[in-house]
């Protein structure tokens, strides 16, 4: 596919000062940072423009012959912004389409010589304030082309600035071109899913002491919480390994980059096979505590007909001698008041001895 040229007198997303790399609280537009980078050195310019001018006319080397590359970084954009990027770099429409809305499965899509790739990122970060942590999910498209690389974010975590000054500390990586870019996004969003899997297994141990814990509470809630987020975890987890796995075997990924990346791919499998065994963790955690609960309330009920059969006692012989029969031998004998209460104490307390031995009360 031939490249784009940029008009003379084009400027793109012009900022106030430097850009900096990192996400500015009052942003007038989606780029975050851009430049372009030759033998693996960034070379800062005003525009997107200019860095694009820079690399495809060839002005820094002596030959004309420039290597480099220009990376942009983008953090929801607007169709419109997007859209103008789009008309520099040539991306295709439908990938331009994704990138915008989002909400899209981990996938490698090839158009003409540009790779489309989405990558979902994940934080576990709490609901509220106070409350418990959920599993959030962003993503991560990055369009990669023979001398450019645009990474388009969504969502609030998975800030890749830090991301362009480890590579911007290490040339000879960043000498290989958008490849390596791609494999270090793609190394930090695997970094992310290990860290997020760490975090839920911390919960699932708290889950599971509290369960097998003496004390009586009520853990059912915060089980299937955590399965929720488990499942959530896993649709990020699990469909990236086919991209991953395809992207090694690309043509544009040199060599070095695709030992890198069979690297991140071992990562993710370990990652993967974590996440898939918390439903085996968290099924028999939830059967144990429903066990505990069924045995609990059998207890309650056992306590509760024990009680209710020694109330039964006097309130039987109460309700025969309630009935005011006129002959009643019973009402008229001095003793017979003492003698019923000590009937009923001595039926109560016998009762009671039993249910205590066979573990009632």
């Amino acid at each position: 596919m031939a490249m784009t040229r940029v008009r003379p007198g084009r400027a793109l997303f012009k900022t106030r000062g430097r850009p900096s790399g990192v996400q500015a609280p009052n942003r007038d537009s989606a780029v975050i940072d851009w430049a372009a980078y030759i033998d693996g050195h960034r070379v800062c310019t005003d525009t997107v423009a200019d860095a694009v001018r820079m690399v495809r006319d060839g002005r820094l080397t002596p030959d004309g012959d420039s290597a480099g590359f220009v990376w942009v970084g983008l953090h929801e954009p607007s169709a419109t912004e997007l859209a103008d990027i789009a008309e520099v770099f040539g991306l295709h429409p439908l990938a331009v389409e994704d990138a915008i809305h989002a909400h899209q499965r981990p996938k490698l899509e090839r158009y003409d010589d540009v790779h489309f790739v989405v990558m979902k990122t994940v934080g576990y970060v709490p609901s509220e304030p106070g409350g418990a942590e959920v599993v959030v999910t962003g993503e991560i498209m990055l369009f990669c082309g023979p001398d450019f690389v645009v990474t388009v974010r969504h969502g609030t975590h998975g800030e890749l600035g830090t991301v362009r000054r480890d590579l911007e500390r290490d040339p000879a990586r960043l000498g290989l071109g958008p490849a390596a870019v791609l494999h270090a996004v793609a190394d930090r969003v695997v970094d992310g899913y290990v860290g997020v899997a760490d975090a839920v297994m911390e919960d699932i141990d708290e889950v599971e002491e509290a369960v097998f814990s003496p004390e009586r509470t009520d853990e059912s809630r915060r089980i299937y919480r955590l399965k929720r987020e488990v499942i959530q975890l896993k649709r990020a987890v699990g469909p990236l390994a086919g991209p991953l796995r395809n992207l090694s075997g690309r043509r544009f990924v040199p060599a070095e980059i695709k030992e890198y990346l069979r690297d991140v791919e071992d990562h993710l499998t370990r990652v993967r096979e974590q996440v898939e065994s918390y439903d085996e963790l968290l099924n028999p955690i939830l059967q144990a505590h429903m066990t505990q609960v069924t045995v609990a309330d059998n207890k309650d009920m056992r306590k509760i007909s024990a009680w209710g059969a020694i109330f039964m006692v006097p309130t039987a012989i109460a309700g025969v001698y309630g009935m005011n029969f006129k002959f009643m031998p019973e009402t008229q004998w001095h003793y017979g008041y003492p003698l019923i209460l000590g009937v009923i104490g001595l039926a109560c307390l016998s009762l009671y001895r039993g249910f205590r031995r066979n573990g009632w009360l």
